[in-house]
């Protein structure tokens, strides 16, 4: 990856899981070929929660990985946030299965890149065209926040500064 790209989908992938952690959402982590490709960014892995659910795969779509499924619809919930690398592969393959699926499907696209920014434009559009909501990793958060009379509002809001 470009390093400002790679640095821009750290910074953002950061903030998505301090605030998932605050407020109590639910994190997921699927990881291609560890063996071959490496493991998760150490900056990431050390804030993740006990109970982020980790996942190797082969699959480009982390739909395909046996389980995951099972285990989002164990959750009951019916939206998805994505974030992570290579857009025009495995982030675009997992958005459209789990639209397939009926999940509504959010796309954080500063947490998000291809090697080729030419790719990522291109996986944006094309995930767009299918129903997933591109977005960025600020209004997720808001999103998920909700109300400024959250109880966590500052915690949260200091992760954005």
């Amino acid at each position: 990856m470009r390093p400002a790209d790679r640095d821009r989908v750290l910074r953002n992938g950061r903030k998505l899981i301090q605030a998932a952690n605050l407020l109590g959402v639910p994190v997921f982590v699927t990881e291609q070929y560890p063996k071959g490709l490496g493991r998760t960014e150490e900056c990431l892995r050390q804030l993740l929660p006990s109970t982020a659910s980790w996942w190797e795969k082969t699959s480009f779509s982390c739909c395909r990985v046996p389980g995951l499924m099972a285990e989002i619809d164990r959750l009951d919930r019916r939206q998805v946030v994505l974030a992570g690398m290579e857009a025009h592969v495995c982030v675009l393959q997992t958005a459209i299965e789990l639209l397939q699926a009926g999940q509504t499907v959010f796309v954080a696209e500063d947490a998000t890149c291809s090697r080729d920014p030419a790719r990522q434009r291109t996986a944006m559009a094309r995930l767009r065209a299918a129903g997933a909501i591109v977005t960025c990793t600020e209004s997720v958060i808001f999103e998920w926040l909700g109300d400024a009379a959250h109880p966590r509002f500052k915690e949260v809001a200091a992760l954005l500064r």
